[in-house]
């Protein structure tokens, strides 16, 4: 059975969207073609183009319930939140605070000093871009929490980089805790705390946070095998690479204000925010940036595809936590983008995910 709901209500200060026929047919029909080819539970599709926009859901937030998503479905977004902590420096670089170069070690505050290679020291950029040498992920220690300042510690001060920084990109969870640490000691309060007032207050994001979700309109998640998964209670120094939750809702006023190309408020931090930093040519190695699309070039947490056919020039970043996998694309130079968001562990239809929303990006906005 086929569930949609309407274009999604604007903040106050804004006039309502207006009904886009091309934009609900489109976005529509291919959620629903890919909902019934993957049979994942549920599914979320919201999609901007010119200032409108709408909201699909198809299927269930959980086996059984007969509750459709909808714009104010809340969902675990896991590595978008990324996104989110290099928007976070970019607020800091551009009113001043710090410059990109930095380097991290006297900010990370779980160790003394960071590891080095090549005599270069990791700088918040390269945090910022995967490109710092750090693994993807801790390893355990024995007698210690994983994820503590204690973990944290023995893992920068014991194991070498992968690459001296800036000389390749290697998809690094590690990194991202590590600047989301740094940025909290360089503004001399707790992340998430920071993350609200930059970003997520800025932009008019009012149901994104790290707090756990509260009541029945949820994404519950399911693994590979179909079991349900539970989130359980936000980790202690995962802020940086995971964690958030958010809707579809909010994530259309996310992409309005990324798509804002000529807007005043808040040009600088959205113009750092979405450079290409890091262009993947002449960088060794490169691991792990592939999943959702080929990457070309890095901003700040984001991945930059360079246009290709009629496929216009896409920012994009995946995200998958707890049995939930998300997707946000878009294309600044056409008015358009789109997030999905599907519950259920299923390598393959993640892949299509992504593959479908570039498709359909530049069916919205052929160059």
């Amino acid at each position: 059975m086929r569930y949609a709901f309407a274009a999604i209500a604007m903040l106050a200060a804004t006039p309502a969207a207006a009904s886009d026929p091309v934009l609900d047919e489109a976005v529509e029909f291919t959620a629903q073609i890919f909902h019934l080819d993957t049979g994942v539970p549920g599914l979320v599709i919201a999609a901007v183009r010119n200032g409108e926009s709408t909201v699909f859901g198809f299927g269930e937030t959980a086996k059984g319930n007969g509750q459709a998503p909808d714009g104010d479905t809340l969902i675990g977004v896991g590595s978008l939140t990324k996104s989110f902590t290099g928007l976070s420096l970019a607020a800091l670089v551009a009113d001043g605070t710090v410059s990109l170069t930095d380097p991290v070690g006297p900010h990370a505050g779980v160790v003394d000093a960071l590891p080095e290679k090549d005599g270069r020291q990791i700088r918040l950029i390269d945090l910022a871009t995967h490109s710092s040498g750090l693994p993807r992920e801790l390893v355990d220690v024995e007698g210690v929490e994983k994820y503590s300042d204690a973990s944290f510690s023995a893992n920068l001060s014991e194991n070498p980089l992968l690459f001296a920084p800036g000389s390749g990109i290697a998809y690094s969870n590690v990194g991202f805790d590590v600047l989301a640490m740094s940025l909290s000691g360089i503004a001399g309060e707790a992340y998430p705390d920071l993350l609200k007032t930059k970003v997520l207050d800025r932009i008019g994001l009012t149901a994104t946070s790290y707090d756990r979700p509260e009541g029945e309109n949820f994404m519950t998640g399911y693994d590979w095998n179909g079991n349900e998964m539970d989130p359980g209670d936000p980790i202690e120094n995962r802020d940086g690479a995971s964690g958030l939750y958010t809707t579809a809702n909010d994530i259309v006023q996310y992409l309005r204000w990324n798509l804002d190309r000529f807007g005043e408020d808040d040009a600088e931090m959205r113009a750092i925010s979405h450079a290409a930093w890091l262009m993947r040519d002449g960088l060794d190695p490169v691991i792990g940036m592939d999943e959702s699309g080929h990457m070309d070039a890095m901003g700040l947490g984001w991945v930059i595809m360079m246009p290709e056919g009629d496929r216009p020039l896409i920012i994009q970043k995946a995200g998958g936590t707890d049995g939930v996998f998300s997707y946000t694309a878009f294309a600044p130079s056409r008015g358009v983008g789109v997030f999905i968001a599907i519950n259920q562990f299923n390598f393959s239809a993640g892949m299509e995910m992504a593959h479908i929303v570039n498709n359909l990006i530049g069916t919205l906005a052929p160059r």
